[in-house]
Formats: structure tokens, sequence, C-alpha cells
């Protein structure tokens, strides 16, 4: 059987339109798996082509602009940080950008109530890839004590400056709840800041806080240095430390030991019921405290009953 023209033009448009249409439904060849796209506010169609084509995501950045001029009309495309993590066609591709569909999962994460902004940038580098502990300790360590430990909700692409920014914007949120108590404390915000600060690692309940915030602001009154233990884990940067007798002595104005009265700065990121407890103090006879092996506080009034306190609930 031999083919005449007509055939031949029928096979020809054929092949055109798989060829075509495989254009527009097939992904490229070398579509890369979990790609990150960020279209900006206002980027223009043969911009955002441009990019799609440099990702290697499209083939035809005319086809692109073509097609989202027919489908959508121009500058409909939705800004975002859209995310590919299989190989899609560039019908697809057309869609979701028109339609804001982003295929980002939002990471929750936990910062609890003590945490040092060394350890916030610790816990963000297992999750986000764009914050590293170093990166975020330096621009974040001005800001010790104010970023409100909370769970929050990024983007994976998330910035330190997004998180620190948040974080922040959260703590002026959650203390608006106690401005009566900060206000009628006679202390100023900073110095609640540092106090709850030391509060997160003394004590645990709010009334036990409390108790030693009374002990700790008398202790202040009346030029007697704080001689708070906590300091030394923020001196060493480690989580938990307890310091010997040569640790005591150590060269740091976040030594309580050696310099009379509040730290210079936030110890950690204290939160709610620390810096209340730190505005609301109970006064007491008590000058000294300490939490026994079983976990419970023992008060003293004179150093020779915290002595006491010392030998019955710590060494036996």
């Amino acid at each position: 059987m031999r083919w005449g023209i007509f055939e031949w033009l029928v096979i020809i448009i054929v092949l055109i339109f798989m060829g075509g249409y495989a254009l527009f439904v097939f992904p490229p060849s070398s579509f890369p798996t979990n790609t990150t796209v960020v279209i900006p506010q206002g980027e223009a169609v043969r911009g955002i082509a441009t990019t799609l084509s440099d990702k290697r995501l499209i083939i035809s950045p005319t086809l692109f602009r073509i097609l989202v001029r027919v489908t959508g009309g121009q500058g409909s495309v939705q800004a975002g940080v859209y995310r590919f993590n299989k190989p899609i066609g560039l019908f697809a591709i057309t869609n979701r950008l028109l339609n804001g569909q982003l295929g980002v999962v939002p990471i929750r994460i936990t910062f609890s109530e003590g945490m040092t902004t060394r350890e916030i940038g610790d816990t963000l580098t297992t999750r986000f890839p764009n914050i590293t502990a170093d990166g975020f300790s330096k621009k974040a360590r001005q800001y010790e004590g104010y970023l409100f430990p909370d769970t929050y909700t990024f983007l994976p692409n998330v910035t330190t400056k997004t998180v620190i920014t948040t974080m922040r914007k959260n703590f002026n949120i959650r203390i608006a709840s106690i401005t009566p108590q900060i206000n009628m404390s006679g202390h100023s915000l900073k110095s609640l800041v540092i106090m709850a600060s030391l509060l997160e690692r003394e004590a645990r309940t709010l009334k036990e806080r409390r108790i030693v915030a009374g002990i700790l602001w008398h202790r202040i009154s009346i030029g007697m240095p704080l001689q708070v233990d906590a300091v030394f884990g923020y001196i060493f940067k480690k989580q938990t430390f307890s310091p010997s007798l040569a640790d005591l002595k150590v060269d740091s104005p976040y030594n309580t030991y050696t310099h009379r009265g509040l730290p210079p700065g936030p110890i950690s990121n204290p939160g709610l019921i620390s810096l209340l407890a730190a505005a609301t103090p109970i006064k007491t006879a008590y000058l000294y405290y300490l939490t026994g092996t079983n976990g419970q506080m023992h008060y003293a009034a004179t150093l020779a009953e915290h002595n006491a306190n010392s030998v019955m609930y710590l060494h036996r």
C-alpha cells in the first residue's frame, strides 16, 4: 500500500499535535525533584518564565507565557514560595501558579521555656536548611530573653530574620496579658525579663518561682550577691551545669557570686509564668533556698539553716 500526500499530511499533523501535547503535559526529562521556586510579588510573567526555565521546570518560556495569557491573563500568577516535590508538566505548573497552590507544607516547631538563643538556633538547624546555628546565634543574641518560647509554624525556607521577628512579636503579644502586674512591680521590663530568666532555671511552679523571686529581689535590696548557679550554664554554654569551686570564681559579668545585682542580661528566654513570678514576688523572711534530691524546694532564713537543709536534703 502506497500512501498519498493526504495520508502524509495527516501523519505530520498528528505528530505535531502529539509533540505539542507532550510539551504541555509531560515534564522535561531533566525536571529536578524537591525544587523550591520563589515568585516575588509583582514579578512579570516574562521573568517568571525565565526563572522556571533556569530551574529546568519547563522547556519553553514562550509556551509558558502564551499559556498564562490564554488561561489566566497577564499578571495573574500568584506570588509565593512554590515547592515541586515531583516532576509535573507545563499545564500543571501553570495551573498551580495561577491558583497559588504552593505545595509547601509548613513545619511546626516548639521551643521550651528557658531555652537560650543558642539552643533555639541548634533546634532550628535540624528542621530548616536555610538557618545555621552560628548565624542564628549571632543575629539573635541581642534579643536573648525576648524570643518567646512557644509552638510556631514556619515554611521550610524560613529565614533567621523571620523567625526572630515572629518570636519577638509573640513576646509583645503574650506579655500584654500581665501588663498590670508589670506596671505595678516597680521594676523595668528589662529587669523583670532578666529575673524571669533566672527563675526559669531555679524553680518549677508559679508559687515556687514567686517565693524565689521574693528572695532574690530581697538579696538585691540589701546588697547581697544573688549566688544563682543557673548562670554558669549560660557562661559555659551548657544546658545543665553544676559549678565547681573554681567555676564560682570565673571572670564574667554574669557571675552572680562575684557581682552583686542582676546579671547584665537574660540568661534564657523565659515563659509567661516566670515573667509573672518576677513581677509578683512573694515576700518572706527567707534569704536562702535549694532544691532537694527529691525535687522539693527548701527555704531558710539564715545561713546556718540553709547549711542544715543542704546536709539533710542534698547529701544523704
